[in-house]
């Protein structure tokens, strides 16, 4: 039988009705406290016909936060707000899962808890600057983590994952892509640790393993995928030997049974990237493996049919077409996404796009 991205599969425990996923998201649009509101609701339930939606990166702590008005999972409010948005989700005959963050060093002392530093695997800053509420900033020199801080930030995870189950959602992603703290520890450019966890491959993928086993034990294999972003550069952040390293976390993830690899594939804002075969990455995973970065329709299709790809998750298009399921279905024309309106604001640009 032909596999296309209308075809249902299943990933774990995720029995999903299509193969067309909703990419996590940051929209910038919690309401006070971090705490997911009424459009925040309505955005992801306009959405639900999507196979998976993954929700835009949650922080897991209040030291996880580096952007403003990115909803949390680690107050009861959040929690209570995200139920409302689960709730809806599955009143729509959708399918959920929260997507687990910790920014490290992207982020800025007035982001964080009593002006704190961010943390790091080494006190190394990143290029660029920091989105903070009062604009762009120059980022900081962050402080690398004591080795004797690193079972705390595996508990907040754990934590975390306690709390979007007692949220309802169908399962949890944990990141580990675009430069933030789990992919600051895997790569050799951003951790310059002399333990046990820097150095070699070995050594850098050990708190992503430490939190999969915490995240896995709370939630279940079946419910819990990982993104990564082997060739992204964003934030600052590469690797001397993607395919090594990333093989090699695929290899390891592998031992836990879980529901899908979430695997970006290539690099946000173009530029020069290393080679990487994302085929060789697939056979060194057994799961479900779910692709993401430019996809149209026709790309999906002859991914998933060549069994090389589960699941295509598509970003932007989904920002611009609540019923991209449905518009692919009918071959109908796309809305166009106001890029201007991405980040931060109310329901301009957000819940208003038309349907069909």
């Amino acid at each position: 039988m032909a596999v296309d991205l209308f075809t249902p599969v299943k990933l774990g425990a995720l029995d999903l009705k299509n193969r067309i996923a909703m990419a996590p998201l940051t929209r910038n649009r919690a309401g006070v406290g971090n705490v997911p509101q009424d459009i925040n609701v309505t955005y992801y339930a306009q959405r639900a016909s999507a196979g998976l939606i993954i929700t835009e990166a949650t922080p897991i702590s209040d030291m996880g936060h580096g952007y403003p008005a990115t909803p949390g999972i680690h107050t009861d409010a959040q929690v209570a707000g995200w139920k409302k948005v689960v709730d809806a989700v599955h009143a729509k005959g959708g399918k959920i899962v929260l997507q687990l963050w910790h920014v490290g060093r992207i982020s800025h002392p007035s982001l964080l808890p009593n002006e704190a530093l961010p943390v790091a695997p080494s006190a190394l800053k990143p290029a660029g600057k920091a989105f903070t509420y009062k604009g762009l900033v120059d980022f900081v020199t962050p402080r690398a983590l004591d080795i004797s801080e690193l079972p705390g930030i595996v508990a907040d995870y754990a934590k975390a994952t306690e709390n979007a189950l007692a949220a309802g959602f169908d399962g949890v992603e944990v990141h580990a892509a675009n430069g933030y703290l789990l992919d600051q520890f895997l790569r050799d450019s951003t951790n310059k640790r002399t333990d046990s966890y820097g150095g070699s491959i070995e050594n850098r993928i050990k708190l992503l393993l430490e939190v999969v086993s915490a995240v896995v034990k709370v939630a279940g294999a079946g419910r819990v995928g990982v993104r990564v972003s082997p060739l992204n550069p964003f934030n600052d952040i590469s690797d001397s030997d993607p395919q090594k390293l990333f093989n090699k976390v695929a290899d390891e993830l592998s031992v836990f049974g879980l529901a899908y690899l979430h695997a970006v594939e290539g690099g946000m804002g173009g530029g020069e990237l290393p080679p990487f075969d994302f085929v060789e990455l697939r056979k060194h995973f057994k799961g479900g493996y779910i692709a993401n970065l430019s996809y149209d329709k026709a790309r999906g299709n002859a991914a998933v049919a060549s069994g090389n790809v589960d699941v295509v998750a598509y970003g932007v298009p989904f920002i611009a077409n609540p019923d991209l399921v449905e518009r692919f279905a009918k071959d109908a024309p796309l809305n166009a996404p106001d890029q201007a309106k991405f980040y931060g604001g109310g329901e301009e640009g957000y819940i208003d796009y038309p349907t069909l």
